[in-house]
């Protein structure tokens, strides 16, 4: 049996402290990219609040011994702010969210992980990237997102999901407003839909040349960019993706308390699903002390464990390690694991283990957009405008 305190934080201030010293210098140099810039009070004061918002998160997930609460605050954190950053940044460039014929030509369109699902076949059939974007330069430039991506699915799997997704916020944030669920039961079965899609949208975009996903079905063109409405297919589009944000994104997620966009339509999921198979992070269900309560699986926001995911001793490789349903656990029956190590011992060790990579991937999206998130707010109450 695991000793009570190896590597247990809980309720221990101090140990909470001292286990969270590496976090402090890591969310320093990822928030001030190594070179702080306190040229101004405003920026003085951005940095602070971020720097004191993601040290506070990390404490609070060691001393109270919960991950997904906490965890969430500044998933949503994320998904906010860096839906604000980037509206603005591109009012500012373009003087709109839209994007127009000359900006595709130009090639002037930030690249978003989620078209890594659809360039993989075009580009090993025709050696072109079918997407209007930059290869090397600029904003989220397609060499860097792809190299973000390779390295996310080597270190966290499906984990970026729940830790490091742009969009994942949305979805994860109103599925955990207010305690009454609506909906009561969503059919597991719905979790192998992002798979079909997956697979549909990457031959479509084979045949066609073009990234069906992104043109067609995305619902987070609602808060980024989109094209604008300048046809009756275009317009048929923008009807699309805005139905689909308002549904997938916002009312059935509030309804079902369920991440109904990442666990039924998004690829990005799917794929990174498959990379969960050869990621060392793992969660570890203990039947022995499990009581089959089923509040694991009720719990779940991607719907990755049922009954027979409790026989077999861990979750569906769906899962997206958001530690929703170790915290649910009354029994302590689930663990966060790292494969190839014994399953009953060392859990607070293995969880420490996941918990650094993972926070650290969170504050390396989240801590530069906070704080031009937190700079545009101040901009807004002192002078009335964000451009």
């Amino acid at each position: 049996m695991e000793r009570k305190s190896d590597y247990s934080t809980t309720g221990n201030i101090l140990k909470s402290l001292l286990l969270m010293i590496p976090m402090v210098l890591m969310v320093f140099i990822f928030t001030s990219g190594g070179k702080p810039d306190f040229s101004s009070p405003v920026k003085l004061v951005s940095f602070l609040i971020t720097f004191l918002f993601f040290n506070g998160l990390f404490f609070m997930i060691l001393y109270k011994g919960k991950t997904n609460r906490y965890r969430l605050m500044g998933f949503v954190t994320l998904a906010l702010f860096f839906a604000l950053t980037f509206i603005v940044n591109l009012i500012t460039l373009r003087g709109s969210m839209t994007f127009s014929n000359e900006s595709l030509l130009a090639c002037e369109i930030p690249f978003c992980h989620i078209v890594s699902t659809m360039i993989i076949i075009p580009a090993a059939i025709t050696k072109t990237i079918i997407f209007p974007g930059s290869i090397l330069e600029g904003f989220a430039s397609i060499s860097t997102m792809l190299v973000i991506v390779i390295g996310i699915s080597i270190s966290l799997g499906r984990g970026f999901c729940s830790w490091g997704c742009f969009y994942g916020g949305w979805d994860d944030g109103f599925s955990s407003i207010g305690r009454k669920t609506m909906i009561k039961k969503v059919n597991p079965a719905f979790k192998w839909m992002p798979f079909a899609v997956l697979l549909i949208v990457a031959l479509i975009s084979a045949a066609t040349l073009s990234p069906a996903y992104c043109d067609w079905l995305c619902p987070f063109k609602t808060v980024t960019e989109f094209e604008k409405v300048t046809s009756v297919e275009v317009f048929f589009k923008t009807v699309v993706f805005v139905s689909l944000f308002a549904g997938l994104v916002v009312v059935l997620p509030f309804m079902t308390k369920k991440r109904i966009q990442c666990t039924t339509l998004c690829p990005m999921g799917a794929l990174l699903s498959f990379t969960n198979k050869i990621n060392i992070f793992g969660l570890h269900i203990d039947k022995d002390k499990c009581n089959n309560c089923d509040l694991c699986a009720k719990t779940c926001p991607t719907l990755s464990i049922d009954k027979t995911d409790i026989e077999k001793g861990r979750p569906s490789f769906t899962c997206t390690k958001c530690g929703k349903c170790i915290d649910a656990c009354s029994k302590n029956a689930i663990h966060y694991h790292i494969k190839g190590t014994p399953v009953n011992k060392n859990h607070n060790l293995n969880r420490m283990l996941f918990l650094y990579p993972s926070f650290i991937l969170l504050v390396i999206f989240a801590g530069g957009t906070t704080q031009q998130g937190i700079m545009l707010l101040i901009k807004l109450f002192t002078t009335g405008n964000l451009i």
